[in-house]
Formats: structure tokens, C-alpha cells, sequence
């Protein structure tokens, strides 16, 4: 058995780490968007209030706050799937093919995501109003929103959206270039020559086959105290005496003492 120690170190390509550089400046760019979220969202809900104040549209007055649990739910989510594709890119540095699938699908998930916030800000923006009754129009409630919030917010808010699109986009397809494929594919055991003097067991015999006989001379192995010793069958052929010499009668040989009769005359 090979030692995983002896295993063949892989080497990382360069791909490989430039695809986790980008997805941590991903996540990076998301906390900052989480950031510049939570710095304006109270001046977008007053401005979303002013603009359905006096309006007979229905839950006039619940807009903002339904506006503002939408804004920072969603930066919540998309920081935590960032976080989530940070770890990913730890275990895409150690070679783990599981987490580079993973990754794919989670990161298509979020270019689906940033990519809709870039193309609603490109659009305009708010994309509300006109709900019903004497509501405010679209154009209306974003001329509100861009005076209430910082010259700063919405230029970048669009380079944090943009940035962290392409260097998403860009790590997913590092990660699926063919290059990278070696490098996620288990390694194969290296062979190593047995040492020499060393020792090895030998392999067990096999039931049912007949064990080699004893070389002479040499002394045999006891048997243990502990285990029985196998009975001896019971069906043992009897013995018979040897045959007797043939002879043509029963009469004892003449050279015998006292093996002749006594004369009658």
C-alpha cells in the first residue's frame, strides 16, 4: 500500500490563482456595496416618502420601508454568496473539483444578480411610480432620489457593480479553461521499489488446497496447547495375519525330533 505521503505534489496553475484573486476582490466589492447601501438608504426612503406623500395610492406610506427592506436584504444576500464563493476559492487553491463546480453555479447566480442591478441603474434606476391613482411617476420619484443622495453614491455604486461583474466572469472562466483540468483531477498513487531488507508477509493460502510437504531434516512446528487436535477416523481397516506357506498336507517335516511314530514291530 502507497503512503499518501509519497504522493506526487500537484502543481497549482497560475489560472488557478488568479481565479481566486478575483473572486476575493469580488467579495471585496460587494462589502463596499454593502457599505455605500447602508450609508444612503436612509436618505432614499425619504426621498421615496416625499415622493407618494399626498398620493391616494395604496400602503403610500409603507413604500419606503418596503423600498428600504428590499435595498438591504438584497446586499445582505449578495454579500453572504460572496463570502460563500471566498471559501470556494480556498479549496479551488488545494484542487478540490467539487468546489470548482460549486463555484460555477453560485457564480452564474450572482452574474445573473449584478448583472440585473447594473442594467436597472443603467435604466434609470427606481423603477416605480404610476401604481395606481395620483402616484409619482418613475421619473418623478429618480429626480427626488438624485437629489437626496450624494453626488458620490451612484458613480460608485455603477464601478463597484461593474468591477465586480468582470472579475466574476473572468474567475469562472479561468476555472473551466482546460488548462486547469489536471490540476482538479485526483492523482494518481506513484509506485515506490520495496526497500531493501525489508520484510513482507507472505500471502495466505488459499482453502482447499494442499499444503507442501516438509523439507527432511528440518524440525516440525508444535501444535498449539489451545486448539484440539482432529480425531482419527474411526473406519480403520483391520489387520489380517500373514498367509501361511503352502504346504501339501498338514504333516509335520521329517527332520523334526520326535516328529516319527514309534514302530509297531
Amino acid at each position: 500500500m502507497v503512503d499518501s505521503q509519497s504522493l506526487p505534489a500537484r502543481q497549482r496553475p497560475s489560472i488557478v490563482s488568479i481565479s481566486s484573486y478575483l473572486l476575493f476582490l469580488f467579495l471585496a466589492c460587494q462589502v463596499l456595496t454593502l457599505i455605500v447601501t447602508l450609508s444612503t438608504i436612509g436618505a432614499t426612503r425619504d426621498a421615496i416618502r416625499e415622493a407618494y406623500a399626498g398620493s391616494n395610492v395604496d400602503g403610500a406610506e409603507q413604500v419606503g420601508d418596503v423600498f428600504l427592506a428590499i435595498g438591504v436584504g438584497s446586499s445582505i444576500l449578495l454579500l453572504l454568496l460572496a463570502i460563500v464563493l471566498g471559501v470556494l476559492a480556498l479549496f479551488n487553491n488545494q484542487g478540490r473539483n467539487g468546489a470548482r463546480i460549486t463555484t460555477w453555479i453560485i457564480g452564474g447566480i450572482m452574474v445573473c444578480c449584478v448583472g440585473g442591478g447594473l442594467l436597472s441603474n443603467a435604466a434609470g434606476g427606481f423603477t416605480g411610480g404610476e401604481t395606481g391613482g395620483d402616484g409619482p411617476s418613475a421619473e418623478e420619484i429618480q429626480r427626488r432620489l438624485e437629489e437626496a443622495l450624494p453626488s458620490w453614491a451612484t458613480p460608485v455604486s455603477l464601478v463597484l457593480g461593474v468591477v465586480s461583474l468582470i472579475a466574476l466572469v473572468t474567475a469562472l472562466i479561468l476555472l473551466a479553461l482546460p488548462k486547469a483540468n489536471p490540476f482538479f483531477r485526483k492523482a494518481a498513487p506513484a509506485w515506490e521499489p520495496p526497500a531493501p531488507g525489508a520484510s513482507y508477509p507472505g500471502a495466505p493460502q488459499a482453502p482447499g488446497q494442499p499444503g507442501y510437504p516438509q523439507a527432511p531434516g528440518q524440525p516440525g512446528y508444535p501444535q498449539s496447547s489451545g486448539e484440539p487436535g482432529y480425531p482419527q477416523s474411526s473406519s480403520a481397516e483391520p489387520s489380517y495375519p500373514p498367509p501361511a506357506a503352502d504346504r501339501p498336507d498338514d504333516t509335520p517335516p521329517a527332520d523334526r525330533p520326535g516328529s516319527t511314530p514309534p514302530s509297531t514291530s
